[in-house]
């Protein structure tokens, strides 16, 4: 029996590659007969592009950068020298998970870190980024990293605004190209939700709460924003047409689209076709995946399900690792349920691990 294990991050707990390797360690020590490989997945989310980086073999790019507040900090990304392409998370240097219990400031968070990672492709010779958005602390249109690319923005004396200085776009009156900004570049974005930037389900009412935006502050911050996506556009004379994915990380393929050609590619697709995923589905007669909450936004491209619609169309049988019981796990032929965690406790990444493999002891069978 061959058994393939591709799990998405459990997110704040355990990577894809930690919960695939805990699962395939327990079955080569359970059912020695069944083969197994681990594919760990990833649509767009959280460590998408270091996940392709250690899969594709890519060399590592170590470099300083700052944070989302500007404070320096080490960053890696991965370089593919025969295609010219870099692999950069923005959640590597403008990460929310980097602020750990901090108090958010989305009127400060900035993307300029990111943008400086991209510049050090560039200087490298990269001609594609591509851009996982996943995990970012930034509702901030790309502005940071367009200013790190050489895009200079000014107030209204027309001074050059300070890099996380508070309501930062708020302040931006007047845009200009530099001779810095690279014009050969091209951004590949890979996200895992469809919302546009405006609307009900737009950036800013959805994600904003989770960066800091109070529900007080978030009409007045979308006109912000529609004033300087405005400057944007009418700098680079394009017409701003809003489309399914620039909600994404605060609109980051958003911004950088007046500047740059850029694609949105949702991640799962980009992804499974990238490591020739199906290729491994056919090859197995099980697939176990899992992630930290299947739920009803997990329809929306996440990889659990894309995988799921994947396993269907070639016959396969589909396990799910999951925590709670939402709607939309009843699709898949075995759900194996985790307990909630207790993440107030120091060692909740520990007992994730724990718990999972005590599940697997208690319910995994290949035959089930």
């Amino acid at each position: 029996m061959n058994i393939l294990i591709s799990p998405n991050a459990f997110k704040g707990t355990m990577s894809a590659r930690e919960s695939g390797e805990i699962i395939q360690t327990f079955i080569r020590n359970k059912f020695s007969k069944v083969n197994t490989e681990v594919l760990p997945i990833a649509d767009g989310g959280d460590g998408t592009c270091e996940l392709l980086t250690e899969i594709l073999k890519l060399e590592r790019k170590s470099v300083w950068a700052l944070d989302p507040f500007g404070r320096p900090i080490p960053c890696s990304y991965g370089w593919d020298k025969d295609a010219k392409k870099a692999y950069i998370d923005v959640s590597t240097a403008s990460g929310i998970a980097k602020l750990g219990n901090e108090a958010k400031k989305p009127f400060v968070a900035s993307s300029f870190g990111t943008g400086l990672l991209i510049g050090h492709a560039v200087d490298l010779g990269a001609e594609e980024i591509i851009l996982g958005l996943g995990g970012s602390a930034t509702v901030d249109l790309a502005i940071g990293m367009l200013a790190a690319l050489g895009v200079v923005f000014l107030d209204e004396r027309g001074r050059e605004l300070t890099q996380f200085s508070p309501n930062y776009l708020s302040k931006i009156r007047h845009i200009q190209r530099s001779l810095r900004t690279p014009n050969n570049i091209r951004f590949s974005c890979l996200c895992d939700v469809r919302n546009t930037f405006f609307g009900d389900r737009g950036a800013i009412p959805v994600f904003g709460p989770q960066k800091g935006i109070l529900p007080n502050q978030i009409e007045t911050y979308e006109e912000e924003c529609k004033t300087v996506i405005d400057r944007l556009f009418l700098k680079q004379k394009k017409t701003f047409e809003d489309r399914s994915g620039f909600g994404a990380a605060g609109g980051i393929a958003l911004g950088l689209s007046a500047f740059f050609e850029t694609e949105i590619k949702f991640g799962s697709e980009y992804f499974f076709e990238t490591v020739n995923l199906e290729i491994k589905v056919k090859w197995a007669d099980l697939i176990i995946t899992g992630e930290g909450r299947y739920d009803s936004q997990s329809s929306e491209g996440k990889a659990c399900y894309e995988l799921l619609q994947l396993a269907h169309r070639n016959a396969k049988k589909i396990t799910l690792i999951t925590s709670g019981r939402e709607r939309g796990v009843e699709q898949f032929d075995q759900v194996m349920t985790l307990p909630d965690l207790d993440f107030s406790q120091e060692n909740y990444r520990e007992n994730s691990k724990r718990n999972l493999l005590a599940l697997l002891e208690s319910e995994f069978s290949p035959e089930s």
